[in-house]
């Protein structure tokens, strides 16, 4: 069956993804891809070095089947119960999550079910209860600890002089296995502020490996920062516009404050 042709899509769907999504997709995964070994060769690494991972979110389940038949089988999702909801939907398909957006712990019992990494690890609480959560279920889980690098409020993750005592205590959760840092960079326009965010990181993950030698890895970095993430150091990137299109108005959730919310600006301009 061609997975690609068998599946409908709205009008609406149509309009905002074309009529082919498979072949944009895979045009605009090897676009980036190429992007990021340019990078790469500019800055003295290897592009086997980084891994892309695609963020699905905000983007239908079945636009998602078109996503797989153009050959993407890692999704990142930021919303439990919307990665929840796509699972249902695509559970036929041989795909590995990763949730990538910050967890309530009342939400952990789902995420040890399928996800197979987790990249936003921020406090003992969580820890105590993922791992708890995993040693009912016998099985491991990938992580990365979420460092607030730009001093935002509106962010999470830890601080950064908060981070080594966490590291330290991370072998009191064995069925946890850090795998490194994880940030988001302060929304701006300035390039250097960005830079500072994932210059700070590596500095901290510098730190981190001599405590737990395995915390190597760097994760930062999304469609309209990654270049300088990579230049930074980063071995994940988490791109999802670049590839599935400019969401609608979807980042006010994931930057509150930051990206106005068109629908909130609608209602507080329209007369009552």
């Amino acid at each position: 069956m061609n997975t690609s042709s068998a599946i409908k899509l709205s009008p609406e769907e149509i309009v905002r993804f074309g009529d082919d999504p498979a072949a944009a997709f895979a045009q605009n995964m090897i676009a980036v891809q190429e992007r990021i070994a340019a990078i790469c060769h500019r800055c003295g690494r290897h592009p086997d070095e980084v891994r892309l991972l695609p963020v699905t979110k905000t983007i239908p389940a079945n636009v998602l089947r078109h996503a797989y038949a153009a050959g993407i089988t890692d999704f990142g999702e930021n919303k439990l119960q919307e990665a929840r909801d796509k699972l249902a939907m695509l559970d036929d398909l041989s795909i590995r999550w990763s949730i990538i957006g910050h967890l309530q712990t009342n939400k952990v019992k789902y995420l040890v079910r399928f996800a197979s990494e987790f990249h936003a690890l921020d406090s003992f609480r969580l820890a105590e209860e993922l791992n708890r959560r995993l040693d009912a279920l016998g099985r491991d889980l990938d992580v990365f600890v979420q460092v607030n690098t730009s001093g935002e409020e509106s962010k999470y993750g830890l601080h950064p002089n908060d981070l080594m005592p966490f590291i330290e205590r991370l072998p009191n959760y064995p069925r946890l296995k850090p795998r490194g840092l994880m940030t988001l960079a302060i929304f701006s326009a300035d390039a250097e502020r960005v830079r500072a965010c994932f210059r700070l990181l590596r500095e901290l993950r510098d730190r981190a490996v001599t405590i737990d030698p395995g915390l190597t890895k760097l994760s930062m970095g999304m469609s309209g920062d990654y270049e300088i993430a990579i230049e930074e150091g980063a071995d994940v990137v988490r791109v999802g516009q670049a590839i599935f299109g400019p969401r609608p108005g979807a980042d006010a959730l994931y930057w509150p404050g930051l990206i106005p919310d068109p629908q909130s600006q609608e209602r507080e301009e329209t007369p009552r």
